[in-house]
């Protein structure tokens, strides 16, 4: 069986806004450095339990974390590559989701992708512009951008 590769096509492209009222340093640390992560990342689910294991924030450098769903009796791990760090504008990574199901010895992989996340300042505030590409298909891009917008309403919370 063939593994589906991303689309590049407008369609299965994420774009999220948010205006967050920090200064732009602020939020750029908020996403490099683990022990802010911690705070928010794939934390719009409650439950779960996340551990980031890797985040060698520079161009080059790895990210990996392992989200514990218990109540689904899943574990979910996120890794990627930054592939370009430009404080306090710009992070661009690889993006991949490796699911494991313990009970039924299922492992699930999506397909690389990458993601971008641009910070402007707005007079003191930030606008942040989160771009998820190489998306599949439109059922993991809506997937994707609800889970995004939950780690940023997450962010939103923590600053």
């Amino acid at each position: 069986m063939a593994i589906p590769q991303p689309s590049h096509s407008a369609e299965f492209l994420l774009e999220i806004r948010r205006l967050l009222h920090a200064p732009r340093e602020k939020v750029f640390a908020a996403w490099a450095e683990r022990e802010q992560l911690e705070r928010w990342m794939a934390k719009d689910v409650p439950h779960h339990v996340v551990i980031h294991h890797e985040q060698d924030i520079r161009s080059g450098g790895r990210w990996r974390m392992e989200v514990h769903d218990p109540q689904k009796n899943e574990v979910y791990w996120g890794q990627g590559t930054y592939l370009q760090v430009k404080p306090p504008e710009k992070i661009v990574f690889t993006w991949s989701w490796t699911k494991e199901t313990p009970q039924a010895g299922v492992v699930e992989d999506c397909p690389q992708t990458e993601v971008t996340v641009e910070f402007f300042d707005r007079n003191g505030d930030t606008e942040l512009v989160l771009t998820h590409r190489g998306l599949a298909s439109a059922k993991l891009r809506d997937e994707h951008e609800t889970g995004w917008i939950g780690c940023l309403n997450e962010l939103e919370k923590t600053l």
